[in-house]
């Protein structure tokens, strides 16, 4: 009676993973030549603080704001209202006179460093990325050599008023 119960009991069968370790001897080496190779950019932006504004030096500051429309770059002061706008024709930019009129401003301002970009949801993401590399810093001709001077590194980022709304103010 002994041996019948040593009949039922098979031996297990060996597990089979030589597929799976030829699958790993060229996927690691593959992830891990392509990890080298991509590379990511982060930009950091920094939002407006909230201040107290009873303060006098909040009162009588500049508060530049670029609204990106896709017919137009409205360069703004949030006290005042609009400064200047640069028109634009099928997404071409005139970034010369655009980054002159920025590097004025930053003539006039020297201490401010913020700027805020309102965009609106039609203006695609290439737009805002030049955008924001021109608002950043400015090349210009210094002697012989090409200077970068730095205009305003601190950038936030809002959604702006659809357009109807801006033109009573």
């Amino acid at each position: 009676m002994k041996f019948s119960g040593m009949k039922l009991l098979k031996q297990a069968d060996e597990l089979n993973i030589v597929a799976f370790m030829n699958l790993m001897v060229i996927l690691v080496p593959f992830l891990l030549i392509t990890a080298v190779f991509s590379e990511m950019t982060i930009l950091e932006l920094n939002l407006p603080k909230p201040g107290n504004p009873d303060d006098p030096q909040n009162q009588v500051k500049l508060q530049l704001e670029l609204v990106l429309r896709p017919g137009s770059f409205d360069v703004r002061d949030g006290n005042v209202g609009l400064i200047k706008s640069f028109k634009r024709s099928d997404g071409a930019t005139n970034w010369n006179e655009f980054s002159n009129f920025l590097l004025d401003i930053k003539h006039r301002f020297p201490q401010e460093e913020n700027i805020t970009l309102l965009i609106e949801p039609s203006i695609d993401y290439k737009t805002l990325i030049a955008v924001m590399d021109h608002v950043r810093s400015a090349d210009t001709v210094s002697g012989l050599s090409v200077v970068t001077e730095p205009l305003f590194p601190n950038v936030s980022i809002g959604d702006a008023a659809p357009l109807a709304a801006t033109v009573g103010k």
